[in-house]
């Protein structure tokens, strides 16, 4: 089953969750430094947006995918979670 954690090992688990969380803080970081080059805000949307989509997967390393997306469309997280996935698409 590819859309359930427990089929990986917990070592498995962590170890992607931290490769994928330290990419997501690598590329908003590189994003915000590159902003003050010419087209940099088109850099820094690039960049900011690959690390908000590495930290999100980073945490279905952890969750699973299925059990992530639906704690993400809880009635309580439900307009974080809308606002969040359409300013994403909007810079596709």
């Amino acid at each position: 089953k590819v859309l359930d954690a427990s089929t990986l090992s917990f070592g498995t688990r962590v170890r992607w969750f931290t490769i994928c969380f330290v990419a997501g803080i690598v590329c908003s970081i590189l994003g915000t430094a590159l902003l003050w080059l010419p087209k940099g805000i088109k850099l820094f949307a690039v960049f900011y947006t690959l690390g908000n989509i590495a930290a999100l997967a980073s945490t279905c390393f952890l969750m699973g995918p299925l059990k992530q997306l639906k704690a993400m469309f809880e009635p309580k997280r439900l307009i974080a979670t809308v606002v969040m996935l359409v300013n994403i698409l909007s810079l596709l």
